[in-house]
């Protein structure tokens, strides 16, 4: 068996287990995780590592462990030859344990994660309570060492039982949400937005980060781009789809979207996920644009890299935050930062669209201030193809009034 490598956490134990050989003066300290039906020799110090390689696993109900557990020997056990139960056990035949002390290893939560052990090949009549206690003290620490780990891998699983179902099914719901010309109120694109189970209480983001977090993000984006490509067939328009930078660098992801009716294609990069290498990032996408798929920075406004994630870019299209959208019609601070996006994103030569519009007021006031476009529930909620519509009100113009106080000059209160 290759030897694994240790984790840091595994290490941290290997401490906690050379302090118990070395003051008990047995052969071997050990860390087990039992399962309910193997015993896993999980992180081993042993002055004889052939006999107890990390990593070998063991039918958990004939291990001394188990019988300890179940309270058919004691913890302590300077010599296996006075029980004869202990005898009949493997581990009395190979490696031939003679001496034994072992104790449970318990989580916060008073979950049984394993044992801490340690053995020897001969007798010690010196084992004693005391070195139980002692035991006892390492056994502990090592819970406190290991609970994150075990709480992580608890959530990877989770997450990825939870996942599994939508990966097999081809991936989240991909519904649509119309993108409207604020001046004229006709229909210009569409946004493909995932949909997970409602049961799940969690926000695509959310879904798509924990995806990322146990190594399926790039396949989970992958699926709902080519959910969102499955549209472009059935909608007229544009359609953006979603991607993060990371799952862009991917050969899967261009040799998806190369397959496309580009001129027909936003791609929408989200302003809050981290670009390790821009260079490499303009070097993938720029044969795609070169075919005529344009590029949107998404959530522009609702963080703090938005001018370098646009300066190195060079997007086409930017798309604003809602936070600084809603509410727009009488915010003075929210007018001036609309105005000043908008000013910058045309002087680059980008069109503008306004997510989260809820209303005419602020449809209004948008395209007073220059927005270009708009999204959101005032036009439609993300939903099924067959609801898109492909004309809608159009903004028209705020009150004189209003617009002088409002948005030219920007004094309301908050």
């Amino acid at each position: 068996m290759a030897k694994r490598r240790r984790s840091e956490t595994d290490e941290r134990v290997a401490d906690l287990l050379l302090t118990a050989r070395k003051s008990l003066g047995l052969s071997v300290a050990f860390l087990t995780r039992l399962d309910g039906e193997t015993q896993h020799l999980e992180v081993v110090e042993s002055s004889i590592p052939l006999l107890f390689p990390e990593g070998a696993t063991q039918r958990q109900s004939t291990t001394i462990c188990q019988a300890i557990l179940d309270k058919k020997l004691p913890a302590v056990i300077p010599d296996m030859r006075r029980f004869p139960d202990a005898m009949k056990l493997p581990a009395a035949r190979l490696p031939r344990i003679r001496s034994y002390v072992s104790v449970p290893v318990t989580l916060s939560d008073g979950t049984l994660y394993g044992t801490f052990c340690a053995a020897g090949l001969t007798t010690d009549k010196d084992l004693s309570r005391r070195d139980k206690a002692l035991m006892d003290v390492l056994a502990h620490a090592a819970s406190v060492v290991i609970e994150p780990s075990v709480r992580e891998r608890g959530r990877q699983a989770e997450i990825l039982e939870r996942l599994q179902p939508v990966l097999l099914a081809g991936g989240p719901t991909v519904v649509l949400q119309p993108i409207v010309d604020l001046a004229t109120g006709r229909r210009i694109g569409a946004e493909a937005l995932s949909r997970f189970p409602r049961e799940w209480g969690k926000a695509p983001d959310v879904c798509f980060e924990e995806a990322h977090s146990i190594g399926q993000g790039d396949r989970l984006e992958l699926l709902a781009l080519a959910g969102a490509a499955a549209h472009l067939a059935a909608v007229s328009g544009y359609v953006a789809m979603n991607i993060s930078p990371a799952t862009m660098l991917t050969p899967e992801a261009t040799e998806l979207l190369s397959r496309l009716p580009l001129e027909r294609v936003l791609l929408e990069l989200s302003e809050h996920d981290q670009v390790a290498d821009y260079d490499l990032l303009a070097q993938v996408l720029a044969p795609l644009r070169a075919r005529g798929m344009r590029l949107a920075i998404d959530d522009v406004g609702a963080g703090f890299s938005s001018l370098r994630h646009i300066v190195l870019t060079a997007p086409d299209v930017i798309k604003l935050d809602r936070t600084i959208v809603d509410g727009v019609s009488h915010d003075a601070v929210l007018t001036t930062l609309v105005r000043s996006l908008v000013e910058f994103a045309h002087g680059i030569g980008a069109t503008v669209v306004a997510e989260g519009v809820e209303g005419p007021a602020d449809a209004a006031a948008l395209l007073a201030l220059g927005v270009d476009h708009g999204q959101g529930w005032h036009f439609g909620r993300p939903g099924p193809v067959e609801d898109l519509r492909d004309v809608f009100p159009a903004a028209g113009t705020v009150p004189q009034q209003r617009a002088g106080a409002d948005v030219a000059e920007g004094v309301t209160a908050r």
